[in-house]
């Protein structure tokens, strides 16, 4: 029979799905910029919406009597960014001015003085939890710095909101962090050799 709702109920979302809005995102604090803790931990309160990192692995046509063959390339991370909830401290907001004024000077259009890499960038991590708390997957974002903070939109007509922002990051690559071991979260490494060379173990 092609459509039997029991043998869906049995092979598919045999636990319910995984949702959207079960989720947290940890940050640590950058090493040179002198942002305080509070407002680094109340960032993952604040953050609204993000999504899993994504990367691609490009394609290398190399010419062959008149055919293309394809080869796999070098892979490739895509940006990463987060919906905020700004709250009447500015907070969080002020966090991301403060950041992305020591990677460049609003006015003098240079970096802080002394400034390392590894001083203005950090790690990030993203949570997927399941209905009973426990954690099903996360991604470790590393070396992350923002690289755009957006702007708040403001209205006379807009009543029972709350005012949002936008943040982009660039990073250096993510990798998968925890992941469980039970079947409700796969069971299966899907990531091949798990090698500290290849980050799969997460950041020593």
């Amino acid at each position: 029979m092609p459509f039997n709702i029991s043998s869906f109920k049995e092979n598919g979302l045999v636990y319910g799905g995984a949702r959207p809005s079960l989720f947290n995102v940890f940050m640590s604090v950058p090493g040179g910029i002198g942002i305080d803790s509070v407002s680094v931990d109340k960032f993952r309160f604040v953050c609204r919406a993000t999504e899993m990192p994504a990367s691609d692995v490009g394609a290398v046509d190399i010419p062959y009597f008149g055919r293309r063959i394809k080869v796999a390339g070098d892979r490739n991370f895509s940006s990463w960014s987060v919906a905020v909830m700004n709250d009447e401290d500015f907070a969080v907001r002020s966090m991301f001015e403060t950041w992305s004024n020591a990677l460049n000077r609003m006015v003098s259009n240079v970096r802080d003085a002394n400034l390392s890499s590894e001083e203005y960038k950090t790690d990030l991590e993203i949570v997927q939890y399941g209905k009973d708390g426990t954690t099903l997957r996360s991604y470790q974002l590393i070396g992350a710095f923002p690289t755009n903070v957006g702007s708040i939109g403001l209205s006379w007509d807009q009543q029972n909101a709350i005012e949002e922002f936008s943040v982009n990051f660039e990073y250096d690559y993510w990798v998968p962090g925890v992941e469980s071991s039970d079947k409700k979260a796969g069971g299966v490494n899907t990531y091949g050799p798990q090698t500290d060379q290849d980050g799969v173990n997460g950041p020593s």
